[in-house]
C-alpha cells in the first residue's frame, strides 16, 4: 500500500470515528428524554486492493448503519392519569397534523411513538405535547363529547385507563362513569427499519412490515400503564466507555495520517 491510501485509510477511520462520536453525543443528551431510544454505529470495511500473490490490503472503514436499540426503558410514576407507557413492543399511534379532520389512518400513515405524556386539549382530542392527536384502534382520533346540554355524557375528565387501553371518564355531572375509545397500538415486526422523525417519533417504511391495522392492547403481553412515562433506554455507563474506545480510535487513525504524513517527508527528502 502506498502512503497516500495509508493516509486515505487514516481518513476513513477519522471521518467514521467522528459520526460514531456524533451517534454516542444524542445518546447521552437525550438520557432524559422521554420513550428516547439509543442509536447505534456499525461499521464494515471498504473493498480491499489486491497487492498481488493473493495478498490483499483494507482501505479503510466505512459507516454501514445507525441502528436503533428498542430495548424496554424503566417506567416512572407519574401523577397524571394520561401520562401513559407500554409494556411490551408496541408503539402508540399518533395522526399526521395535516390529516383532514375525521379521517382515519392506517398504520402505514400514522407516526409512531413510544413517548404517552398526553393530555386532553381544549377540543377534547387526546395530544402529545405537540398537538399529534392519538389515534383509536379503529385509526380515528380519541375526541370526547362535551355539548355543554348532557351533563351524564359530557366530557368531564379521565379518571381511568386501563391497561386494555379502555378509557374511563368522569362526566360533568360529576357522578356519571363513562367509557370511551380504546387507544390503538402498532406492533412493528423490525423496528430498526422505522425512521427516526423528531419529537420522539418514528415513521413506517415497507422494510418495518407493518401490520395493516391497528390493535388494541392484550393487558397481558401488550399493556398500557397509567401514571407512567416510559424514560430513555440509555446506559450512561456503557456510552462513555463507548466514548473513549471510540475517541482512542479516532486518535489512532490520527496518528496514522501523521505517521503517512512523516514518511511521504523522507521520501521527499530523498529525492531533493
Amino acid at each position: 500500500m502506498s502512503v497516500t491510501s495509508a493516509m486515505f485509510t487514516g481518513v476513513s477511520g477519522l471521518l467514521n470515528n467522528g459520526e460514531a462520536m456524533n451517534v454516542i453525543g444524542n445518546n447521552i443528551s437525550n438520557v432524559n428524554t422521554v420513550g428516547f431510544k439509543q442509536g447505534r454505529t456499525l461499521f464494515s470495511d471498504l473493498l480491499s486492493q489486491s497487492a498481488g500473490s493473493n495478498a490483499q490490503i483494507g482501505k479503510g472503514v466505512q459507516l454501514q448503519a445507525v441502528q436503533n436499540t428498542f430495548t424496554q426503558g424503566t417506567t416512572q410514576t407519574s401523577e397524571n392519569v394520561t401520562d401513559l407507557a407500554i409494556q411490551g413492543n408496541s408503539f402508540f399511534a399518533l395522526n399526521v397534523p395535516s390529516t383532514a379532520a375525521g379521517a382515519a389512518t392506517t398504520p402505514s400513515g400514522a407516526l409512531l411513538t413510544r413517548a404517552g405524556a398526553f393530555h386532553v386539549d381544549p377540543n377534547y382530542f387526546l395530544v402529545n405535547p405537540d398537538g399529534y392527536k392519538v389515534l383509536d384502534t379503529a385509526g380515528a382520533p380519541i375526541q370526547f363529547t362535551n355539548t355543554g346540554t348532557a351533563p351524564t355524557t359530557d366530557f368531564g375528565r379521565i379518571t381511568k385507563i386501563d391497561t386494555s387501553g379502555v378509557i374511563s371518564y368522569l362526566a360533568t355531572d360529576g357522578v356519571t362513569l363513562n367509557t370511551a375509545q380504546t387507544i390503538g397500538l402498532v406492533t412493528v415486526p423490525d423496528p430498526t427499519a422505522l425512521t427516526k422523525m423528531g419529537g420522539s417519533l418514528y415513521k413506517g417504511s415497507a422494510a418495518a412490515a407493518l401490520p395493516a391495522a391497528f390493535a388494541a392492547p392484550n393487558g397481558t403481553s401488550e399493556q398500557v400503564l397509567s401514571n407512567s412515562l416510559e424514560q430513555s433506554n440509555v446506559d450512561m455507563a456503557s456510552e462513555f466507555v463507548k466514548m473513549i474506545v471510540t475517541q482512542r480510535a479516532y486518535s489512532a487513525n490520527s496518528k496514522t495520517i501523521t505517521t503517512s504524513d512523516q514518511m511521504t517527508q523522507e521520501v521527499l527528502g530523498l529525492i531533493r
